[in-house]
């Protein structure tokens, strides 16, 4: 079994000494998980007023200082940390998300599907989709507006990925209709951490979910209020690709009829 804990807050645009001290103390209380999922750009906020402003609040993962407690605490807690994270690199600004494992090693993805005006911001994301190894299973990452398109969902599960964390800023109720029909399709875990909060004209949507192989929510937070989410979960559940007796979802496929996709 695996307890997952799920952070949804309200971080603050251009405060980044608050986010630490709020993301400190959220994961202090998250210290019995052994997966904690933040939402998307937990340590900078959204609502950038434009390009230089976006640009003067990011920084490269190894001189981050919210990297650097998340580092601390997975170490501390013996916990794996997924969070979203407003990297700079070069000239280049990229929307996040981090893995962190328990020893204070760091992968990365790089959301590839850009939202309304952070494509006046972000470079599309360039690391592809991996998979990663969490204890015996494995874990994928998407971000937010990613939830749209079926083909990285559909990767990720012929990568192996026992589940997807999902770390969000969504303003619609949009995925929570298409979540857990990927999560049907696929036949794994997804979880969904939103944040709360409203920044200038645009309020976010919370409800912070799970859901399970068969599409079932089987965790939801609130609309408006600051919470942790704890789930625990059989990580193992999504090894059975069965959608019937007679049917698998992955090798009842025809690969070699859906050419058109790539035109």
């Amino acid at each position: 079994m695996l307890q997952t804990a799920q952070i949804q807050f309200n971080p603050q645009v251009g405060k980044p000494g608050r986010n630490h001290t709020t993301v400190s103390g959220l994961l202090a209380q998250s210290a019995d998980a052994r997966l904690v999922v933040l939402p998307e750009l937990a340590n900078s906020g959204y609502n950038f007023l434009n390009r230089d402003h976006a640009l003067s609040l990011a920084s490269p993962v190894e001189k981050s200082e919210y990297v650097g407690i998340l580092v601390e605490t997975a170490k501390k807690q013996n916990q794996y940390i997924v969070s979203g994270f407003h990297e700079k690199e070069e000239d280049k600004l990229f929307n996040t998300s981090l893995f962190i494992s328990p020893k204070g090693r760091i992968w990365k993805y790089r959301k590839i599907h850009l939202f309304m005006n952070e494509k006046q911001i972000f470079t599309r994301g360039n690391l592809g989709l991996p998979v990663f190894e969490l204890d015996e299973y494995k874990l994928g990452m998407l971000i937010c507006f990613d939830y749209l398109f079926p083909e990285v969902w559909r990767i990720m599960a012929l990568k192996g990925a026992d589940m997807i964390a999902h770390p969000s800023n969504l303003v619609t109720y949009k995925a929570f209709k298409v979540v857990p029909a990927q999560a049907v399709i696929n036949r794994f875990f997804i979880f969904t951490t939103n944040r709360i909060g409203a920044e200038r004209d645009i309020t976010f949507s919370g409800r912070t979910f799970a859901v399970d192989p068969e599409g079932e929510v089987i965790a939801e937070a609130s609309v408006a209020k600051e919470e942790i989410l704890f789930t625990e979960i059989d990580p193992m559940q999504a090894r059975n690709k069965m959608l019937t007796i007679k049917n698998h979802v992955l090798d009842d496929r025809f690969p070699e009829l859906y050419g058109d996709i790539l035109k």
